[in-house]
């Protein structure tokens, strides 16, 4: 069942927007895309002369999220960034109101914070978004007025609601035990410049993409989205059954296309360009007053060296997406062993991915030059039976190895068909298994796809003369990890070249 869409939820009851008809007229979960684009230009300035960051810097709104944080978790290696989304839709126009769909009223209050991790040798960074429903016991304060405030449960993005910056990164090194060294905060106004300044952002989909909601409409393969197409894109959750998750699915996606864009755009490494994005971004952007000129031509000048390959995105893992609480509404339970284990990693300064990828036999259906298909179920769900129709020796076997190396479940026992021999290359498949089939068919080019009601969850290959090599494929998004997180790099969710 769809999870119901709670975006107008998160605020504080004296605060909470009216409810309009429409329903497009809900308020985004934008800030996973727009904080990291805004840490890309503030993070990613390796080429850019210190006078160009120095100008950025001065434009940067400063905060003191730090002060009178007491009991903080012990500071640990690498870097930690939190990075705050806001609402800013006071600043946009009508026409982008309607265009867009950005229905709803301003909220104070945030809608997706993330950890960003970059490792002490500037190797490796690691983003993880922390979803903004988790159930949470804000801390004891002192308010502005001097009036103690007692500890009580709450979601976790009503602690900038309630006591800004600072309650916020108490909220979250609890939450975590992770020490936070800097605190960026922006709003989602200049999102779609931000993009429209790197000159778009190209995005891919195994299936055609369409949300009355948000409006977006593309198509099936790789379209390049310029700043309004990409909030759409960002914010669109009623594609399908997976809803909050496949949102976060895509945004993972996004965010690495933008990574790659900003990086082999030249964005970077070009001080026109890069004053251009700045010059966007830096308004609507707040640091902590720690986060200065030198800081950033540093942390710049050291991730130069980063690949897409070195840079991961997860989420917390959750074990329970929609707790119900008294008095504060549906909330999310994390999965504390899993999550445990991901921000140990974090503070240890370890990668989160901790499974190494299946090494390629010769075999391998990846060859140079050969950009594979994206489908839209990970092939490590997919189990499959490899029939040879054909009489040919050894092709089953070397079909089956191929079809595994790309990722694909066999069973390792491939066997001959009955005959007579097979002409084409045939898949069948249980109706139930659809999905999985035609994410097959994409490895296998040509094939013949056949339902068989109760056939069951395998799906069986029979190879017909027709058949001549296994085509690569790739996922969406990866089949979750054990332990329940699941890990995407950079170059696994960027579009494939060529």
């Amino acid at each position: 069942m769809t999870a119901p869409d709670r975006s107008l939820r998160t605020c504080p009851p004296h605060r909470r927007p009216t409810r309009h008809r429409r329903p497009a007229a809900r308020r985004p979960r934008w800030g996973m895309r727009l904080a990291t684009g805004a840490a890309l230009a503030v993070l990613g300035t390796g080429g850019i002369g210190h006078a160009v960051v120095t100008g950025f810097a001065g434009g940067i709104g400063r905060v003191d999220p730090f002060g009178g944080l007491s009991n903080r978790p012990q500071v640990s290696r690498g870097t930690n960034i939190l990075l705050v989304g806001t609402d800013g839709r006071d600043k946009i126009t009508e026409e982008e109101r309607q265009r867009y769909h950005l229905g709803g009223m301003p909220c104070h209050c945030t809608d997706t914070m993330m950890l960003v991790h970059l490792s002490a040798d500037r190797e490796r960074a690691t983003v993880v978004g922390l979803p903004r429903d988790t159930y949470i016991e804000i801390p004891e304060r002192t308010d502005e007025t001097g009036r103690i405030r007692p500890a009580h449960g709450q979601k976790l993005n009503a602690a900038y609601a309630e006591g800004g910056p600072g309650l916020t990164v108490r909220s979250v090194e609890r939450l975590t035990g992770v020490h936070v060294d800097h605190y960026m905060e922006v709003d989602f106004t200049s999102f779609m410049k931000t993009v429209d300044a790197v000159g778009g952002v190209q995005v891919c989909s195994a299936r055609p993409l369409h949300d009355t909601y948000t409006g977006l409409d593309l198509p099936a393969g790789t379209s390049t989205l310029d700043g309004g197409q990409a909030l759409q894109y960002v914010r669109s959750r009623h594609l399908d059954g997976a809803a909050d998750l496949g949102r976060m699915q895509r945004q993972q996606r996004f965010l690495a296309s933008l990574m790659h864009r900003a990086t082999d755009g030249g964005v970077l490494l070009n001080p026109v360009k890069f004053r251009q994005v700045a010059s966007t971004v830096s308004g609507s952007v707040r640091a902590d007053r720690g986060l200065g000129t030198a800081d950033l031509v540093d942390l710049g000048r050291a991730m130069r060296g980063l690949t897409p390959a070195s840079a991961e995105f997860t989420s917390v893992p959750v074990a329970v997406a929609d707790f119900p609480v008294p008095g504060i509404g549906s909330t999310v339970r994390w999965d504390e062993a899993a999550a445990g284990k991901l921000f140990q990693a974090l503070r240890e300064d370890r990668p989160v991915n901790a499974i190494p990828r299946a090494p390629h036999r010769v075999q391998d259906a990846k060859p140079q030059g050969q950009p594979p298909t994206t489908v839209d179920v990970p092939p490590e769900r997919i189990r499959v039976q490899v029939l040879n129709g054909t009489g040919r020796t050894g092709l089953a076997k070397s079909a089956d190895e191929a079809l595994r190396a790309t990722g694909f479940l066999t069973t390792g026992r491939p066997a001959d068909a009955p005959p007579p021999a097979t002409a084409r290359t045939l898949i069948t498949y249980d109706p139930r298994w659809d999905r999985s089939a035609r994410s097959l068919a994409a490895a296998l080019p040509g094939a013949e796809l056949r339902p068989v009601p109760g056939q069951g969850p395998v799906l069986q290959v029979v190879l017909g003369t027709d058949f001549t090599r296994v085509h690569p494929v790739r996922a969406e998004q990866p089949a979750e990890q054990p332990g329940g997180l699941s890990v995407v790099t950079g170059d696994q969710a960027v579009c494939p070249e060529g």
